[in-house]
């Protein structure tokens, strides 16, 4: 009888390249069978026309040809998760599942059900770490428990880095860094059959369109300069990876690795993500509501006209309507103006956070539940950050500091300086400063019992 194939589930790490998953299945000795699932459950609630699908449509697609290439391929399905993998099972009577771990909710509850269902079938479901550096059971406090503030993160991260170091080309490396040589073991990939074609994007319900993605690599000068460059929007100073990152076109193992010698602040960068996934992981309360619970009553606004008015990019506050255009037409926004217009919808507006969090959600090429909600509740003042809601962005300052030319501002909102644009902004930043500050003071008050 033929050999059982072992099979490994791709999602958030579309590479061969230093996948630790796919590396150990390959290891195992084989025949490894590589899957990606286009799933249902996810792609139902999404518009017919998403960029992140085409994204994603497209890096499968190169991801297949790249096994092909190696005498192997990947076989795609379309469909829920479960009912796919019944088919899975009824097709290959798989011998073991390996895959790379999701942290987010959803992911969590379809992977254990995946496993019981593989564990019926007396098939092992073998996951491991991937898209992060440190697990959050990996950086601890000295006696116990889960950073909740990034600076003591951040030194304990680098001083787990530093601990345990390995050979690496010549020199030495942190064991966390290595890469995993996947290369090496692909003679172990199943060959005995091509499958068929990948579902297409119009069979999905999607059209077909044509998104701005930035490319995986980027010249070493931008990383060398990122500490000078990257709060700049009106020049290229940042890497634009993210949605690389988020979908795992590219290691963060590797990435890491350069930001070592080149530049510790676009480092710091990379370790913000292994933060708030951290965070998701040790307190999936946040998810749905703040991570400091006597947040959790400030009465917001959430004036609709206002919201729509932001979300358009028609606030009259020039730097955060460019930043809102910007993300409408690219699925993208510079880190700085994310910062900026999330200040201003939930300290000026007074609009819940979750709202922009899902309009977010929504847009971003390089959405990711951990970092888009960590960084909304920072904005807002209710997640982990040690200054929390008196941090109120001054619009006029930030442009001055950061666009003084409105270099940026002129590329996304052509008719700022003519009559088109409004003359006053929805709310101006002293008003909206002092009131943000006497509601949020008072709410705490009575969360507190002082009220």
């Amino acid at each position: 009888m033929p050999q059982k194939p072992t099979i490994f589930w791709h999602r958030r790490d579309l590479r061969i390249t230093d996948n630790a998953g796919l590396y150990r299945a390959l290891k195992a000795g084989g025949p490894v069978l590589p899957i990606f699932i286009f799933d249902k459950e996810i792609l139902e609630k999404l518009p017919s026309e998403d960029a992140r699908v085409v994204f994603i449509h497209d890096s499968v697609t190169a991801l297949a040809e790249a096994y092909r290439e190696h005498g192997g391929d990947l076989q795609v399905y379309y469909g829920k998760p479960l009912k796919v993998w019944k088919k899975i099972i009824e097709e290959h009577q798989p011998a073991a599942v390996y895959t790379n771990r999701d942290y987010e909710p959803y992911a969590k509850v379809r992977d254990l059900a995946v496993r019981e269902l593989l564990a019926k079938e007396g098939a092992g479901f073998h996951d491991f770490k991937d898209h992060i550096i440190f697990e959050s059971d990996e950086v601890q406090k000295n006696a116990g428990g889960p950073y909740t503030v990034f600076t003591p993160f951040w030194r304990k991260w680098k001083t787990m880095m530093e601990s345990r170091m390995v050979p690496f080309e010549g020199g030495q490396i942190s064991y966390y860094l290595k890469p995993y040589p996947t290369k090496k073991y692909l003679a172990n990939l199943y060959s005995q059959k091509k499958y068929g074609d990948i579902p297409t994007l119009t069979e999905m319900g999607f059209k077909e369109i044509e998104p701005e993605i930035p490319p995986k690599e980027l010249p070493r000068d931008v990383i060398r300069t990122y500490d000078k460059t990257r709060n700049f929007p009106g020049m290229k100073g940042t890497s634009e990876l993210s949605c690389h990152f988020r979908h795992g076109t590219i290691s963060i193992r590797n990435k890491a690795r350069k930001a070592l010698s080149l530049n510790e602040t676009f480092l710091k960068e990379l370790v913000w993500r292994d933060f708030y996934s951290n965070i998701l992981q040790s307190f999936p309360h946040v998810v749905d509501g703040p991570f400091r619970p006597e947040y959790k009553d400030i009465p917001w606004e959430n004036d609709e006209g206002q919201f729509k008015a932001w979300c358009e990019g028609k606030t009259g506050v020039p730097i955060v309507d460019a930043g809102m255009r910007q993300l409408n037409e690219s699925g993208w926004m510079h880190n700085r103006v994310r910062m900026i217009v999330a200040s201003y919808l939930t300290k000026h507006l007074l609009i819940d956070w979750r709202w922009g969090e899902g309009y977010f959600a929504e847009k971003l090429l390089d959405y990711e539940l951990a970092s888009n909600n960590g960084g909304w509740q920072w904005a807002a003042g209710c997640g982990t950050d040690a200054q929390p809601y008196f941090r109120i962005f001054n619009y006029d300052s930030q442009q001055k500091k950061f666009d003084k030319d409105y270099k940026y501002v002129t590329e996304w909102v052509p008719e700022y300086g003519t009559p088109d644009y409004p003359a006053e902004p929805l709310v101006e930043h002293k008003w909206g400063r002092e009131r943000a500050l006497r509601v949020y003071k008072a709410a705490l008050a009575e969360a507190r019992g002082e009220g």
